[in-house]
Formats: C-alpha cells, structure tokens, sequence
C-alpha cells in the first residue's frame, strides 16, 4: 500500500468487521440484476471495486457465500450486512458502498445488470421525502438506543454498549 494515500475505511452494521484500503475506488457502481438484488435484499446492490492488494480487514472477516460458479460474496455472521462482491478470477474485490464510513464521497458512476432494474426507478428521486424526525413520534425517537457502530474505527466495540 501506498502510504501517501489517504486511508478510507468502513464496515458492517455490528462493528465486528472492519476493512480499510488506501486510494480511490474502481468504477463505484450500482447493479440491478436480480442475484444482487437477492444478496442485498433491496432493488439495487451500490458497489465499488478496491484492488485486494489495498484492502485490508482490520477487525474480524467477512463469511462468505458462493453465489455463482464465479462469484463470491461476504457478509458479516454476526449482523448479515452485506460487504463484498468478487470475481474468483480478478485480484479486485468490490465493497458495499454503503458499508463505508462515508458513503456519500463516493459516488456511482456506471449502472449494471440493468435488464433487471425496477421499471419505476427513475422516478424515486421525485416521491415526497420526510427526515426521520418528521416521520417517527418524538416519543419513539427519544427511546431510540442505537448499537450500530458508529462510522469511524473504535480499539474496541461492544454492540451493546456505547463510545
């Protein structure tokens, strides 16, 4: 790796898996087809490519899945957050964008397996949209405990208790 590089990192929802990789992402995507819909369990599966040779697992790995003859797919055991797609025969593993700890510096710019994709997915962008305090009863808010781990790496982390 190279170390001049910044360092972006990311992981599952549970924080007992955590990867990091120096260097932008290759071809950060969406795909539609209906196996990574299947793996993400939504109409779409965001991804990017990192060369292996850049990635490195800093707390736990991922469990795999072979969904294919060619592919591969990781995940965490403990929360099942999807995190990697990979081709057996490339040195490249895609990562779920959205398990990145900054997902919004990262953004899709080509579109896959679109022979599955939603028929009403170019029109999402315009439904009538609502915060989430707009749309859950302050009440429920106010009891909201998260165990998520928060978007940053931690020495350590206990799902059930708080930084």
């Amino acid at each position: 790796m190279n170390e001049a590089q910044p360092m972006t990192t990311g992981g599952c929802q549970c924080g007992a898996v955590r990867y990091a990789f120096k260097g932008k992402m290759i071809d950060p995507s969406i795909c539609h087809c209906r196996m990574c819909q299947k793996a993400f369990g939504s109409y779409f599966a965001p991804l990017g490519g990192v060369k292996d040779a850049d990635l490195i697992w800093t707390r736990g790995k991922p469990s795999i899945f072979k969904s294919s003859s060619v592919v591969e797919r990781g995940f965490c055991k403990a929360c099942g957050t999807p995190l990697t797609f990979k081709y057996h025969h490339e040195d490249i593993t895609d990562l779920a964008l959205g398990s990145l700890d900054h997902p919004k510096e990262v953004i899709p710019v080509i579109a896959f397996g679109t022979e599955a994709e939603m028929p009403w997915f170019d029109w999402l962008a315009g439904l009538p949209a609502k915060p989430t305090a707009a749309s859950t009863p302050a009440n429920l808010l106010d009891a909201i405990k998260s165990y998520q781990h928060p978007d940053h790496d931690t020495k350590t982390w206990d799902a059930k208790s708080s930084e």
